[in-house]
């Protein structure tokens, strides 16, 4: 699970209600027709702005933004690393068997193009093309929780209008203008409570790990290639770390100087 999507999500909403029942009459924030109006509006603008097997993933989506982990960028160059180190032993068709036990099935594609021979060009344009495509997937994940955050607010003013075009008929009962106003601004807060605490986080969120996946697979792509075109280990994990932010590369350092010394 991941924590940061899980505590800000609850810290929003705790602090949020908090106001309100500290100041006081929080009843007077429960409207059911505003709710039905708002979310239901909201919710049934999405559906229709999507095709439906989009809608369909509409878990998957979300269980990405709160249980997906971050891609184990240290272990990856590893891995890389030592493919590297093993093809410049055996050759390349010795990648064969540990390709088919890897767990990442982008990784495992590629590996495995490089031991069938494929042109290095080739290789790279179908591994290209592929990121891409996933990225454009992502997208259109991503836009629903943004037209979520687009339309929550829209159809939270829709409900204000309805509640004052209400209100105004009972211009002749001054008791029920006060209550009426009230009413009427309840669907604006539950608008813009959607947008701002779900929506927009969300597409946020979707939008981390997409730049984390396609960072991950680039870093598979060019080591790979360096594979693929005999490169020295050494040199295929430096241009790995490339990849990898300053206390990510200080992780691998430590984790080769202890592998050293082990081995001496």
């Amino acid at each position: 699970m991941d924590l940061a999507t899980v505590l800000g999500l609850i810290l929003a909403i705790v602090l949020v209600v908090g106001g309100i029942i500290v100041g006081g009459e929080p009843g007077a924030f429960v409207n059911m027709p505003s709710l039905l109006i708002t979310v239901g509006g909201t919710f049934g603008a999405v559906i229709m702005s999507n095709p439906m097997e989009r809608i369909r993933d509409l878990g998957k989506i979300l269980h990405k933004a709160f249980f997906a982990e971050s891609p184990d960028l240290v272990g990856l160059v590893q891995t890389l690393v030592s493919f590297a180190e093993k093809a410049r032993r055996e050759g390349l068709l010795a990648l064969e068997e540990d390709a088919m036990q890897l767990e990442d099935g982008f990784l495992r594609k590629s590996i495995q193009l490089v031991v069938d021979g494929t042109d290095p060009e080739l290789v790279k344009a179908i591994l290209d093309a592929e990121i891409g495509i996933l990225e454009e997937r992502h997208v259109g994940n991503k836009q629903m929780f943004d037209t979520m955050a687009e339309l929550a607010p829209a159809f939270g003013m829709l409900g204000t209008l309805i509640g004052l075009i209400q209100m105004l008929k009972n211009l002749n009962d001054p008791d029920a203008l006060g209550p009426g106003m009230a009413v009427a601004l309840i669907t604006t807060f539950y608008g813009s409570f959607l947008a701002n605490v779900f929506g927009i986080p969300i597409s946020r969120k979707l939008s981390v790990r997409t730049s984390q996946e396609v960072l991950s697979r680039e870093l598979m792509v060019e080591g790979v290639l360096a594979i693929q075109a005999g490169e020295n280990p050494r040199i295929v994990e430096e241009k790995l770390k490339i990849f990898l932010p300053p206390k990510l590369r200080n992780e691998l350092e430590a984790e080769r100087q202890e592998s050293k010394e082990k081995a001496g």
